[in-house]
């Protein structure tokens, strides 16, 4: 591959996806990164965002990876790789070291030295590290220090968020990748590189909360000060709501997807009981119900995501307590009316 080319691939519940970039350089000399191919193929093997066939979701990496390389006309030898899943897990961790030099300058590999001490404190059995992210540094006795590097000191103490993931669910996720003959750079966690991308510096300063609404899992990340303070993956998604929809029309999981594509809400009072829809226009059988009901089914499960979201957040101290509030990303949150009921249930600003 190309060494000014990054390839990307995101393992969904219902999508897999490639994103091809190029680096070139600007009329100011600086890269920028210009998407040249995106490509997105059903996936097949996956559940909550965790591999239940190795050989179904190796088949569904090599036919994206195929189109992909179509596309850009370029072979992809290795990739970033997102990862969420509902083994994921967070938690707070300190590691403190002692400066040795005389000066007690600290620098680089002293910062490296005391992230891997707070990487190394108690970790579940079976759970493998994915990311250590520094929150705040301690300088003997100065606190809240963002760069400890060239300050001088004796004792430095590290805050970290540490996130880690089920060994036995990363090792079969990248199996499944390195057999389609793919390189793997890094395993990067979808939500976080998610808010990379879209939340600005200043949301991520005063306090936000970032919810990735996809097909089996809701994944939520909250920023404060500029830092991950939490992050959570929660086993409910858009497609609970396609089986809602089909228990309640007592209809396939195929027609309650259209309906729920073309015609669903979240916001129930938008419809009057007059407003009437046959499932026969979308393949079903000869039936009507008032598009009211079908909102009512809708909105009783975004409540609940919503809820679920919020339990999250009282977990934390910040229910209520983010300035910035809820940003929407997601397959999931294109449905109407989930901005308005998000507001409703987190008591929160809301946007897309």
């Amino acid at each position: 591959m190309a060494e000014n080319i990054i390839a990307g691939l995101d393992i969904g519940s219902s999508n897999i996806r490639v994103v091809v970039g190029q680096l070139n350089k600007n009329t100011n000399d600086n890269e920028q990164l210009n998407v040249i191919g995106v490509i997105e193929v059903p996936a097949l093997g996956m559940n909550k965002g965790s591999v239940v066939s190795i050989e179904d979701t190796v088949s569904s990496i090599s036919a994206c990876l195929e189109k992909a390389e179509r596309m850009i006309g370029l072979p992809i030898e290795n990739v970033w790789v997102g990862i969420g899943g509902t083994h994921i897990n967070s938690q707070e961790s300190n590691g403190v070291i002692a400066i040795a030099r005389t000066n007690g300058e600290i620098q680089e590999n002293d910062v490296g030295r005391v992230i891997e001490a707070a990487r190394a404190v108690a970790a579940p059995v079976n759970y493998e590290v994915l990311h250590v992210i520094p929150k705040s540094f301690s300088i003997d006795n100065q606190t809240g220090v963002k760069d400890p590097i060239g300050m001088s000191g004796i004792r430095l103490e590290v805050t970290t968020q540490v996130i880690r993931g089920l060994s036995s669910q990363i090792k079969n996720l990248t199996k499944s990748i390195y057999r389609t003959g793919l390189d793997i750079n890094d395993l990067v966690l979808s939500v976080l590189a998610a808010g990379e991308a879209v939340l600005s510096v200043r949301q991520k300063e005063l306090g936000v909360a970032l919810v990735d609404i996809g097909a089996a899992t809701t994944k939520l990340i909250v920023f404060e000060e500029g830092d991950v303070i939490h992050v959570s993956i929660l086993p409910l998604g858009a497609d609970h709501i396609t089986a809602d929809l089909a228990i309640g029309l007592q209809t396939s999981l195929d027609v309650a997807e259209r309906i729920k594509l073309d015609i669903g809400s979240a916001l129930v009072k938008e419809f009057n009981k007059e407003d009437e829809v046959n499932l026969r226009d979308y393949g079903g059988e000869d039936q009507t119900f008032s598009k009211k009901y079908i909102a009512e089914i809708i909105e009783a499960r975004v409540e609940e995501i919503f809820q679920k979201v919020d339990l999250e957040l009282q977990k934390i101290n910040r229910s209520g307590l983010l300035p910035a509030g809820v940003v929407l990303i997601g397959g999931g949150s294109k449905l109407p009316g989930m901005i308005e009921v998000g507001k409703k249930k987190t008591m929160l600003p809301a946007s897309q």
